[in-house]
């Protein structure tokens, strides 16, 4: 079972309200909640799930479904470490199917089957595309990192649906929002399985979109060349797992709930997890997919040297963006038409899978 841990949610605030505003949330309602929200596991007046979960419920009595998603995704953040957290997904599931009645993109809610340690797993995936796709296009699989999962990036996922010729298929990394399986280094077993479901989705083209921790598993197919192309934004892949880092804004606790562990694991318990992971191996090999490999240069949870490590190599593109941090997310505005043309281009020189 996920566990809680001490956490100032002032500190979230900091981090994450670049990440709120620049996808949807109005400033004012962040600023709201930010002056609410006292205690971060409280399911009550000045908690983050009760006050966040309030704000889901009026915009819903609104009639806004897309910005109660929204809030309710707030109010499961970070972890589901709770009954109340729990509760806050199950909302923002079923706002998020009232809301897709008005997506400007045709939408799809598939539970997979997908191999995982000798036996399967269901996995729910989200598929989008512009409503005149035709069904021979090339799919990305496409994902958050182990605190922003795939309803919370729906209008990142949405953008490429409809300024590609690409059907985008959104899941949530192991560890994660509705993937049963917990983080480690077989779980990419499950990625395979989705590149694998994705070849008979549409062309046979596979690209893969990776976003934080997210970016370790397209790291990792770019890297392996299981995939066509690859786009790793904010990805650890190396130097964000050695031991001794310093992690901020609650992100060790977050992580540690990833891998499964139902205590504050221990300085010895994360190196070894850190060491398990590293993709150094992969990182050896000369060959890999076209990549993109983009970060903010004052990231706080990724070393700069994940993101130059991939400098040199064939067919790769490194962008470290200045004056921005984890996953560039206050340049989204840039980053999203990087990636949209960046994917074109690469798609539009891709031999069609055969």
């Amino acid at each position: 079972m996920p566990y809680r841990w001490p956490l100032d949610p002032q500190e979230l605030f900091v981090e994450r309200y670049p990440q709120m505003v620049n996808t949807g949330l109005p400033a004012k309602d962040a600023d709201a909640m930010r002056t609410a929200i006292t205690d971060m596991w409280a399911d009550a007046p000045g908690g983050w799930v009760f006050e966040w979960s309030r704000l889901g419920a009026r915009y819903a009595e609104e009639g806004d479904e897309a910005l109660a998603v929204l809030a309710y995704g707030w109010a499961k953040f970070p972890v589901l470490a709770d009954d109340a957290k729990r509760n806050a997904l199950r909302e923002q599931i079923a706002h998020y199917l009232l809301a897709a009645e008005q997506f400007p993109v045709d939408f799809d809610r598939r539970r997979l089957e997908l191999p995982y340690r000798g036996s399967c797993i269901r996995l729910p995936v989200h598929v989008l595309a512009a409503p005149d796709l035709p069904a021979g296009a090339p799919v990305v699989i496409a994902s958050g990192g182990v605190d922003s999962w795939k309803m919370d990036l729906h209008a990142v996922f949405v953008a490429l649906a409809l300024n590609t010729s690409t059907r985008v298929l959104a899941f949530d990394i192991p560890g994660t929002g509705e993937c049963p399986a917990p983080l480690s280094r077989d779980s990419v077993d499950i990625i395979d399985g989705l590149v694998a479901h994705a070849r008979n989705l549409g062309d046979g083209t596979v690209a893969h979109l990776g976003i934080s921790m997210g970016g370790y598993f397209s790291a990792t197919t770019g890297l392996a060349g299981t995939v066509d192309a690859a786009i790793v934004l904010g990805g650890p892949v190396e130097a964000a797992f050695e031991p001794g880092r310093a992690f901020r804004f609650g992100m060790a606790d977050i992580a540690g709930n990833a891998f499964g562990f139902d205590h504050r694991p221990t300085s010895e318990e994360t190196a070894q997890r850190g060491a398990e992971m590293s993709l150094r191996p992969l990182l050896d090999q000369a060959t890999n997919a076209p990549m993109l490999v983009v970060n903010g240069a004052d990231d706080v949870h990724v070393p700069q040297e994940d993101t130059l490590v991939f400098r040199g190599r064939s067919n790769t593109r490194v962008e470290l963006l200045p004056d921005t941090g984890h996953c560039a997310a206050s340049k989204l505005a840039d980053v999203l038409p990087l990636t949209i043309d960046w994917l074109n281009e690469t798609l539009s020189t891709t031999p069609v899978a055969g």
